[in-house]
């Protein structure tokens, strides 16, 4: 039996690593950005032991155990992302930007619903498309932040530039024609993998039925996801047709196309999570009263 790892150990860790962080970003200390890592890599040590330790209890993989574990994963990806740049390269100074997302990703989860979904994915062939929907999501969303925060990063190299004011002291951004890149490339995978990521999701709910599933069509996380989809593909079309757009309007259309689809994940999967623990607990209690019965 795996040890048993609580949320607020590695909050905890993120919470201090960013506190660390902007002692860092006010001024270079090597200490700060050591320390930083340190508690960072703890908290993502604990949170991947948290993961494990529930995907062995509810006998799934954490990215279909709950609602709750898939928005940790996206935690988990985010830090695992930063981690490896801010050791790659140590005068990049990102936790300011991402940290505030980690713990905004681990608070959403904390209010999301923690009950196993074990029911819908007792076939082995439903347990491996869930997988890959789930998969194809969450990278995704991991994109879709990356371009967010590149095309953030972007404007504000931008304006910094243009202004001719100074960089921070210990405070480094990548140059406009690498953030351009990043933020190019993170929105064309972002709507790639989403799209996939959806039409897997769809063909799943059509074997729902025969599963029990309550997965419907009709439910508002699928329709408005649709209708940010359209949205989507109609930014990229607009940028495929035009002929070198500028930097600052990419940026921008990233932030608004990419930042519209993380709302409507996060905002709805926040609202159907209490709906569906609502729905289950209502469910629960049902057979506990027929059982009794």
């Amino acid at each position: 039996m795996m040890p048993h790892t609580s949320l607020i150990c590695f909050l905890a860790s993120y919470l201090v690593a960013f506190a660390l962080e902007i002692v860092r970003f006010r001024r270079t200390n090597r200490w700060a950005r050591w320390g930083g890592l340190a508690f960072a890599s703890a908290g993502l040590l604990a949170q991947t032991w948290y993961l494990l330790n529930r995907g062995h209890q509810a006998s799934l993989p954490p990215l279909l155990a709950s609602t709750h574990d898939w928005m940790l994963v996206v935690a988990w990806l985010a830090m695992l992302v930063y981690l490896v740049m801010a050791v790659g390269n140590s005068r990049l100074n990102l936790g300011v930007f991402v940290y505030p997302l980690v713990l905004l990703l681990i608070g959403v989860a904390y209010k999301l619903d923690q009950v196993p979904n074990t029911e819908l994915y007792v076939a082995q062939a439903r347990r491996s498309w869930g997988l890959l929907h789930a998969s194809l999501l969450v990278f995704g969303v991991v994109a879709a932040a990356a371009g967010c925060l590149s095309a953030f990063l972007y404007l504000l190299q931008h304006r910094r530039l243009k202004t001719s004011h100074a960089e921070r002291q210990g405070f480094q951004m990548p140059s406009l024609p690498r953030l351009a890149a990043a933020n190019r490339w993170a929105f064309l995978m972002s709507f790639l993998l989403l799209t996939l990521g959806y039409a897997s999701g769809l063909l799943l709910s059509f074997s729902a039925p025969a599963a029990g599933s309550t997965v419907a069509l009709s439910e508002p996380i699928v329709i408005l996801s649709g209708v940010v989809w359209l949205l989507l593909a109609a930014a990229l079309g607009w940028l495929l047709i035009q002929r070198g757009p500028a930097g600052r309007q990419v940026a921008w259309l990233t932030i608004v196309g990419l930042g519209g689809v993380l709302l409507t994940i996060f905002g709805l999967q926040l609202v159907t999570g209490h709906l569906h623990r609502g729905g289950r607990t209502a469910a629960r209690v049902g057979v506990e009263t027929q059982v009794r019965q």
